[in-house]
């Protein structure tokens, strides 16, 4: 088991890393309204591409290793392996590559979203309790170990759904 997750993992993590890095090349560190739009599009779309890979690690598990049986939960922990593995190369490629190529996203983030409110029409107390918030994330942001984390659980999610559809589909008794 621990050579299928790790090379689908790794694999999957690569894939993140590597459409990371290049969404943060072609954004040349300015956050313009459609690279916000399309960007988490291609963000999300790219997590679920590159973490499919924990269907075919937990169907190559059973089929290789377990006589064509699993049962749910064993389906769900290779599942949740791979994601692991995936999830943490996608934080130490966020890390590395958001110091050198975006190192003041959050402030960019922050004047994007308030700027999309004015835009939209939003109230003033609306707009200043975003700011607010906004403030408050970049303060946390500061932090690597909060920074680790929220970046974490941008691609983390993604995987525990894919595991759990894919722990219901391929387990066999």
């Amino acid at each position: 088991m621990s050579k299928i997750v790790l090379s689908l993992g790794l694999i999957a993590g690569s894939i993140l890393a590597v459409m990371l890095g290049l969404s943060l090349v072609f954004m040349d560190g300015y956050i313009s309204e459609q690279a916000m739009n399309y960007g988490e599009i291609i963000g999300y779309a790219t997590m679920i591409i590159a973490l499919s890979l924990v269907y075919v690690g937990i169907k190559s598990f059973r089929d290789k290793h377990q006589g064509g049986r699993i049962s749910f939960m064993e389906a769900f922990k290779v599942g949740m392996l791979n994601t692991i593995v995936a999830s943490v190369i996608y934080v130490i490629s966020w890390m590395l590559l958001s110091n050198w190529l975006a190192p003041d996203f959050m402030h960019r983030y922050a004047e994007f979203t308030l700027k999309a409110m004015e835009e939209k029409g939003a109230d003033a107390g609306e707009i200043a309790e975003t700011k607010a918030t906004m403030d408050r994330y970049i303060e946390m942001y500061q932090n690597p170990l909060i920074k680790a984390g929220m970046t974490f659980m941008e691609v983390f999610p993604v995987g525990l759904i894919i595991s759990l559809v894919s722990a219901f589909i391929l387990k066999k008794k």
